[in-house]
C-alpha cells in the first residue's frame, strides 16, 4: 500500500534525475566535438565548421569558456518565443511539431489538473466512506481517491 511519504520518495527520485539529465544535455550540448550530434542542419548548411579542424588541440574537444556554461540553458524560452516559420528553418520540422504538441499538451493538462485539485481532491479528502467501513485497511493517499466517495452521493 502506498502512502504519501512513499509518492514523495518517488517523485523526489524522478525530479533529481530529471534535473541530472537535464544538466548532461546542457554540458554535453556546449561541448565542440558533439557539435554534429547537437547541430546537425547546421553542418549541412556550413554555419558551423568541424571542430576538429581548428583552435588548439584540447578546443576541438572541450569547451573552454566558462561564460557558456552560466548561460546554458537561454535557447530555452528563444526556442519556445520563435515563430513556427523560422523555427522549422533554424531547427528542423521535428523540433517545430515537437514544440507545438509540447505547447499544447501544457494548453490541456494545466486546466485539467487545476480543476482535479480545485475541486476533486476536497471533494474525494472529505468523504468518509473508507473511514466509516470496518475491517478496511487505508492510507491517507486511499482518501484522495474516488473510492472515499460513497455511491449514489451528489457531492
Amino acid at each position: 500500500m502506498a502512502s504519501i511519504q512513499d509518492i514523495i520518495v518517488s517523485a523526489s527520485v524522478n525530479t533529481l534525475s530529471a534535473v541530472v539529465f537535464l544538466l548532461a544535455f546542457a554540458i554535453l550540448r556546449l561541448q565542440p566535438i558533439n557539435d554534429r550530434v547537437y547541430f546537425p542542419k547546421w553542418y549541412l548548411k556550413g554555419i558551423r565548421g568541424s571542430p576538429t579542424h581548428s583552435g588548439a588541440f584540447v578546443s576541438k574537444f572541450i569547451n573552454l569558456d566558462f561564460r557558456s556554461y552560466i548561460r546554458f540553458l537561454n535557447w530555452m524560452p528563444a526556442a519556445l518565443r520563435m515563430p513556427e516559420p523560422e523555427l522549422i528553418e533554424h531547427a528542423g520540422l521535428d523540433s517545430a511539431v515537437y514544440i507545438r504538441i509540447y505547447l499544447l499538451g501544457l494548453k490541456i493538462f494545466v486546466p485539467i489538473a487545476a480543476l482535479a485539485f480545485v475541486v476533486l481532491v476536497p471533494v474525494n479528502w472529505t468523504g468518509e466512506t473508507l473511514e466509516n467501513s470496518k475491517d478496511l485497511t487505508f492510507s491517507d493517499i486511499d482518501k484522495l481517491s474516488i473510492s472515499n466517495v460513497p455511491p449514489g452521493s451528489k457531492r
